[in-house]
């Protein structure tokens, strides 16, 4: 009885052993499945939406209007290129935006690349057409809602601008001049035209290294 029941065990144990394995086998195939359904369906999805795995990864990077990813600041053939932070919401950026054209009249054409940075996820590239319309600015704008550029320029408050060179160096970052004091406080007109010194500089084959002011305007929120 003794031997009997030991190989009744054993079978029942080969048994349970068998179905085990058959049930973890079908259970890694549903698995594997699932995934490669997975895949598919967010294949399908981002042709469908005329995206790419690279393009998804790379929603961070600054793009153009018409959603085209850019860097600006990659193979600079300009003497400089100036990154200018604004928002269409702050009435302090809004306010230096005769400044803005004023430098970019006198020099874009000694080969100083002047831009419009926008910052804030919220100016939409339809908000970005009018707010350059209704403020007559002539510069290209970029938007740069997962602040790649704000990070390189340093930049904390709108408006504030970024000098680099052609090696890519940073050779200012702060206020276009001193006309803001302190937020809400402001002087009839600038006596410091900081920005303006700096591109003089540059074009007279003297440009600075590292230099920086302290610019007042609207925060630029953090990402």
């Amino acid at each position: 009885m003794a031997s009997l029941f030991s190989g009744s065990g054993t079978v029942e144990e080969g048994t349970r052993f068998r179905y085990f394995k058959d049930l973890l086998r079908k259970r890694k195939q549903s698995v594997l499945t699932f995934n490669w359904l997975g895949w598919v369906g967010l294949s399908l999805a981002l042709l469908l939406s005329g995206g790419s795995f690279s393009s998804a990864a790379k929603v961070r990077i600054p793009l153009d209007l018409s959603g085209k990813a850019i860097d600006p600041l990659s193979q600079i053939t300009n003497k400089a290129v100036v990154l200018i932070f604004v928002s269409s919401e702050c009435p302090i950026s809004n306010r230096y935006a005769p400044e803005v054209r004023r430098l970019h009249e006198k020099f874009n054409a000694e080969g100083i690349k002047l831009l419009l940075v926008y910052p804030n996820a919220d100016d939409s590239p339809a908000a970005i057409r009018q707010h350059t319309n209704d403020y007559q600015f002539v510069c290209a704008p970029i938007r740069d809602p997962g602040h790649v550029l704000v990070k390189r320029a340093k930049a904390t408050v709108t408006p504030e601008v970024a000098v680099f060179l052609p090696k890519g160096q940073l050779a200012y970052h702060g206020r276009i001049d001193n006309r803001n004091v302190a937020f809400g406080k402001e002087r009839p007109e600038a006596t410091q035209h900081d920005l303006e010194d700096v591109l003089q500089a540059v074009i007279e084959g003297k440009p600075p290294t590292g230099l920086s002011t302290p610019a007042v305007g609207c925060y630029i929120a953090e990402r």
